[in-house]
């Protein structure tokens, strides 16, 4: 907590941070600005003049996109501001997206750091039965640096409580013996609480655009436990990365998780 102010916002303004995720920046800042400046008044006006704008609120989950509305530390108006914004870049189209991060003037707002955990999109119902929709976006290169045994993790959604997140594989096809793309659901919380799950991963395809369904199922989680699928495409690994795959998309591979919980 002692690092200068002038630290701080020299690294935060970088791109290339290694950092778990954007909610884990706007965690840190908090509390160093509250054990820098203990007046509420002084504190209040760091964190909008100098800190607050290093954030990159439309890389935050929703979830923590809420606290940063009830936050006391930081103005109500301000707050809402960055807020709405994010949320409208998240409910915006890929092209724009990758266009509002590209450009020289708005790239310190939009542009994704080197995140441990990918962002995602996520949309959310509660009726008529507790229902939650993630979308995880990836590039081309970001596969291709999977093989041969990597994973990437999404950062972490919520259904009924319960924290669930994604994560892609790269792994060996165990009857077939090659490699091949893999998708995976799981919940974080560890312990003895259960719930069951319907869930339906679905991608989009070449030369239609549509999301196409790939796999779906049920199945009962407990505390650490996942689900998924280790040849998503049942296709080997070359033919997924190949130059004319059915599954990127202007260089991207868009998948879709869809949970639902239909238990009381």
């Amino acid at each position: 907590m002692n690092i200068p102010r002038a630290g701080i916002e020299a690294i935060l303004s970088s791109n290339d941070l290694q950092v778990a995720s954007e909610d884990t920046i706007y965690d840190f800042l908090l509390r160093w600005a509250r054990a820098q400046y203990p007046k509420s008044e002084e504190r209040r006006e760091v964190l909008s003049s100098r800190l607050l704008p290093l954030v990159r609120f439309s890389h935050m989950t929703c979830r923590k996109l809420r606290k940063v509305l009830a936050c006391t530390d930081i103005d109500h108006e301000q707050a809402t501001k960055c807020v709405t914004e994010a949320l409208l870049f998240k409910a915006d189209a890929p092209h724009r997206q990758r266009a509002l991060a590209a450009d020289a003037i708005t790239c310190r707002k939009f542009a994704e750091r080197a995140y441990k955990y990918r962002p995602l999109k996520v949309v959310e119902f509660d009726r008529p039965y507790p229902q939650c929709i993630a979308y995880l976006d990836l590039k081309r290169d970001e596969c291709s640096r999977l093989f041969p045994a990597g994973r990437i993790y999404s950062q972490a959604f919520h259904l009924a409580g319960q924290g669930f997140f994604l994560s892609a594989h790269c792994n060996m096809e165990q009857q077939s013996a090659f490699y091949c793309f893999g998708l995976f659901l799981g919940m974080q919380e560890k312990g003895s609480t259960s719930v069951t799950v319907d869930y339906e991963f679905a991608a989009r395809t070449r030369p239609s655009g549509e999301f196409v369904s790939k796999y779906k199922g049920n199945y009962t989680f407990t505390g650490g436990k996942a689900v998924g699928y280790r040849n998503l495409f049942a296709i080997p690994w070359q033919k997924f990365l190949a130059d004319d795959s059915l599954f990127f998309v202007d260089g991207m591979l868009h998948l879709r998780a869809e949970l639902t919980i239909k238990q009381p």
